[in-house]
């Protein structure tokens, strides 16, 4: 009886555990589910400044999709750029930095700089990947662009203080690890209570050969001891007494065997032996199912709540190096490169070199320029070839990311006989890329292979695996143009492949000898500042630059003239002198050299020149 009350009990209490622990577990998947997201807000009494940079380790603090909302007056915009670049756009200028989240996740933590009052106005700029333009409100998914880290700007035009109603929508952990193994456990425990209720431990049967009917056992072996039995059993009548009758006849087989009874009850040792063991058992295995679904699901809720990777850049440790990332997404350079065709296309057509300023600069501004002002007075003399953004051919991009910045690409669109080499150029991160080359390729070239993912630039001066460096290089092929007999002679590819350097000394020789009342000398300096030198896939480079044609003329005898074409004569002002004269060309060139070790030549890729000055002496 105490037994089955101890049972009952024990069966109710699992149910009542069982049920609660299921609760529980169902609890955190709906009543006490984390939400969704989480949102902070900037604080409302920060210091106002002109530019705010959200820091890039927000955008993977909680994985997922960063939504960022911001109220300002009037217009603004919020820029996308690598954080080296964002940083160096910003510059001295005051700033706010959104760097990261209270403890409390309500609010955004923000970090001011002091600085300089103003800025320029950030629309525009190259280093931005893309720019979202706002007016009074602005919803924004910050999503990344392309691998890396990105950063992002916030600012009006630079001069008035930037939005400072910004909230930021982070996903949130929803993860709830203790629910299913909680469930798990409840049911366990509510299978194991309900169990115990409805499975009752088996009876004992009579042992066989054992009387059932007052029968004398086993022959009367031991009188006295049967005899006393009997007589109880038969004043009893009790199943107590057939027991005691069996124990009987027990202990009489062990006296004829010779042996004695262990101490205690040896008939009834066995049953009570199995009733034990059946219990134990069944404790044993809602302990094993138990433990099992214990460890199962722990295994489970460890991995769960292990932490997922720290964001690159976290607080307290440095972000990593943009170092060997391509200065240039495609969607950039292809954006930049529509900009610089339009202003040289509207340039070209007005004859007007202030429409260049925007996107031209260095030999090609200088060389256009010129051009414009010869075709205002010589209406055949022949234009620039036209830059075009299409047919993109390929592009060239360092992976150096300091300034100045270095790009090429090869098209050939209308216009463009042949492709041609257009070099551009950003001198410093609040700069836009200017176009300082545009070089048609020689008839016959082919261009070298190099890694559109990202090269590496060298110096001028560099000849880290190259069989030249890059200013040898042109002043080696400076020196060829100037002389005939020059010791680069067969350092350099010529025929078919490079015509510019046959043409140029035959057009050299033809001036000689047609001038006969004048002396005449001709020199090709490289300019080392306009050198870039790019890291072909072969270990070679390829140097593109500028050269100083220069060509001197003085009469030969007093009295002597010596004559110039219109195309000069419009930047001289006159025609003829006694006195002597000075031409000046730019000449833009590109020339491969091999890798240290190789036996190949070097090779003029592209060249042209144009006539950038006239004067008389």
């Amino acid at each position: 009886m105490i037994g089955n009350i101890l049972r009952f009990k024990t069966a109710v209490a699992l149910v009542l555990l069982g049920l609660l622990t299921l609760l529980a577990g169902i609890g955190q998947k709906t009543i006490w589910a984390p939400p969704a997201t989480v949102t902070a807000s900037v604080p409302a009494n920060g210091t106002a400044a002109p530019l705010t940079v959200v820091d890039q380790k927000l955008r993977t603090l909680h994985g997922g999709t960063v939504k960022i909302h911001v109220k300002g007056e009037g217009n603004f915009l919020l820029a996308s750029g690598r954080p080296d670049d964002v940083n160096a756009w910003v510059g001295k200028t005051a700033h706010n930095t959104i760097s990261g989240l209270s403890e409390d996740r309500k609010s955004l933590t923000v970090e001011h700089a002091d600085g300089e009052a103003t800025a320029p106005s950030p629309a525009g700029s190259d280093l931005w990947v893309s720019t979202e333009n706002a007016n009074g409100e602005l919803d924004y998914s910050w999503t990344p662009p392309a691998d890396g880290d990105w950063s992002l700007l916030l600012a009006t035009d630079g001069t008035k203080a930037a939005p400072s109603d910004i909230s930021m929508t982070f996903p949130n952990d929803t993860s709830t690890p203790w629910a299913i193994p909680l469930m798990v456990i409840g049911g366990l425990l509510v299978v194991g209570g309900v169990a115990l209720l409805v499975l009752k431990p088996k009876q004992g049967a009579p042992r066989s050969g054992t009387p059932g009917d007052g029968g004398s056992g086993d022959g009367g072996s031991d009188n006295s001891g049967s005899g006393d039995v009997e007589a109880k059993e038969a004043t009893a009548g009790s199943a107590f007494a057939r027991r005691a009758r069996a124990r009987a006849a027990d202990r009489a087989k062990a006296r004829e065997a010779g042996s004695t009874p262990a101490a205690g009850d040896a008939g009834q040792a066995p049953r009570i032996a199995t009733l034990s063991t059946r219990r134990r058992a069944a404790g044993a295995a809602v302990a094993l199912l138990t433990a099992t679904a214990v460890a199962g699901t722990g295994v489970a809720a460890q991995a769960s709540q292990s932490p997922s990777p720290a964001p690159s850049g976290s607080a307290g440790t440095a972000a990593p190096s943009a170092g060997g990332t391509p200065i240039l997404l495609d969607a950039q350079f292809r954006r930049i490169l529509e900009q610089v065709s339009a202003a040289t296309d509207a340039g070209d057509a007005a004859k007007d070199a202030a429409k260049l300023a925007p996107r031209v600069g260095g030999t090609e501004l200088e060389v256009r320029t010129q051009n414009y002002k010869i075709r205002s007075q010589v209406g055949s003399y022949e234009s620039r070839m036209p830059v075009r953004a299409t047919k993109l051919l390929t592009t060239v991009v360092s992976s150096k990311r300091d300034w100045p910045r270095s790009v090429m690409a090869v098209t050939q669109g209308d216009g463009n006989v042949v492709p041609q080499l257009l070099t551009l150029v950003q001198a410093s991160p609040r700069e836009n890329y200017k176009l300082v080359g545009a070089t048609p390729l020689q008839p016959g070239t082919t261009f070298p292979a190099i890694n559109r993912g990202g090269t590496e630039t060298l110096g001028a001066d560099d000849k880290s695996g190259l069989l030249y460096s890059g200013q040898e290089a042109l002043a080696g092929l400076g020196d060829r143009l100037t002389n005939a007999d020059s010791a680069f002679k067969d350092k350099l590819a010529e025929g078919q492949s490079s015509p510019y350097i046959a043409d140029t000394l035959a057009y050299q020789a033809d001036v000689v000898k047609s001038g006969a009342n004048g002396n005449f000398a001709f020199t090709h300096k490289a300019v080392p500042e306009d050198t870039v030198v790019f890291r072909t896939a072969d270990g070679g480079a390829l140097v593109l630059g500028r050269l100083n044609f220069g060509f001197d003329g003085t009469p030969k005898n007093s009295g002597d003239k010596l004559t110039i074409g219109d195309d000069a004569a419009a930047l001289a002002g006159g025609k003829e002198t006694s006195t002597g004269m000075v031409l000046n060309f730019a000449e833009s060139v590109a020339v491969y050299v091999p890798p240290a070790g190789s036996k190949d030549p070097m090779k003029l890729v592209a060249a042209t020149r144009g006539l950038v000055g006239a004067s008389f002496k």
